[in-house]
């Protein structure tokens, strides 16, 4: 799924920043949520644990996804003051991390 991400938007990446010849991408993903590679991302930190047996470490991992979402928020507000058509696009796709739910 990240990888799909990443070649649907060019201007996926590490660092939250705005290019001028930077476009709002609602193809692909983005036309179910807003941050598909977070969400990517959520599934992983979650079920890596599961898939090498140690179930303990899910709890411990999952702690990692208020940081993700601390991090989406934060890229929500930059790329709606930079982002030309971002406002509209969040009116459009309504989901943020997971369809139907947030």
């Amino acid at each position: 799924m990240t990888m799909y991400v990443m070649d649907v938007n060019r201007f996926a990446g590490r660092t939250v920043q705005v290019d001028q010849e930077q476009t709002v991408v609602s193809s692909g993903p983005y036309r179910f949520v807003r941050h598909p590679m977070y969400a990517s991302a959520s599934l992983m930190i979650v079920t890596g644990p599961l898939g090498l047996g140690s179930y303990i470490a899910v709890p411990f991992c999952a702690l990692f996804i208020p940081i993700l979402i601390v991090r989406l928020l934060n890229e929500e507000k930059i790329l709606s003051q930079e982002l030309s058509g971002y406002a509209e696009y969040c009116e459009r796709t309504k989901y943020r991390l997971v369809p139907y739910l947030w």
